[in-house]
């Protein structure tokens, strides 16, 4: 397997399905090892074998990211395993809405741990080898991606902690972006609108039938559509920086 990303390696969170599987198979196609963390390892396996059956090289990487040593331990896995770190995607998420009001107890902590928490744990541990990366790749760049949301940018009743959330992870990895330019790692943020995923599924009953009606007729984003924006990001030439993309569906008014 060739492509723009062979010989290099890239860690994605959240691979067990939706937007984090498809960008797995998206940068294997482009010739990147890849390593597949998440909880779920029944489903990792299933990826892997399919990645390796196309000829890509994949590693089963099972870990809580919300738990800052097994996330530590993931990305020191990652490095053992497949010899360094050029690419990370942050992309596991968690999304429980409904009025602040009303929430039950637990599901704002189960937010900030993975949209926010497992994001910083896995950051913390991939920077000294993406910086490494950077300086002796033949790219000679390396690349952070934070999958964040259109609720990083507007802020609706109902989202109030998850607008926390993901307004936070745009303003972290904004800030990190500029740390960053003399190592010339590039960080990025991807902000998907209505996406096709499980992500709704983790909703409260009652909230889950109101977004199934709010997006009925609506012809949502695929896992692929936000899998290729993150391709386009990192497979660019050292000269380019994305710094931000924003896709929605083409219906999507908010």
């Amino acid at each position: 397997m060739t492509g723009r990303l062979q010989d290099t390696v890239a860690l994605v969170t959240g691979a067990s399905s939706g937007i984090g599987e498809a960008t797995a198979r998206a940068l294997a196609a482009e010739g990147a090892a890849v390593a597949l963390v998440a909880r779920r390892r029944d489903r990792l396996e299933k990826l892997a074998e399919a990645l390796r059956a196309d000829g890509a090289t994949a590693l089963v990487v099972e870990a809580d990211i919300t738990d800052q040593q097994q996330a530590t331990d993931a990305v020191d896995r990652v490095v053992t395993g497949l010899g360094r770190l050029d690419t990370v995607v942050n992309n596991a998420g968690l999304m429980l809405i409904g009025p602040v009001a009303d929430a039950p107890a637990g599901e704002w902590e189960r937010m900030l741990d993975v949209n926010v928490q497992g994001l910083l744990h896995i950051t913390r541990a991939a920077l000294p080898h993406l910086r490494g990366a950077a300086q002796d790749s033949p790219r000679r760049v390396a690349d952070l991606v934070n999958i964040s949301s259109t609720a990083g940018r507007v802020a609706r009743p109902g989202t109030a902690v998850y607008n926390l959330t993901k307004f936070g992870v745009n303003a972290f990895s904004e800030a990190l972006r500029q740390e960053l330019l003399p190592d010339r790692v590039r960080v990025s943020v991807v902000e998907p609108g209505t996406v096709d995923t499980e992500l709704g599924s983790h909703v409260r009953d009652g909230l889950r039938e109101a977004i199934h009606r709010q997006t009925a007729e609506m012809e949502m984003l695929r896992p692929e559509d936000i899998a290729d924006a993150v391709a386009y990001i990192v497979t660019r030439e050292r000269r380019v920086a994305v710094n931000e993309m924003l896709v929605r569906a083409g219906e999507q008014t908010w």
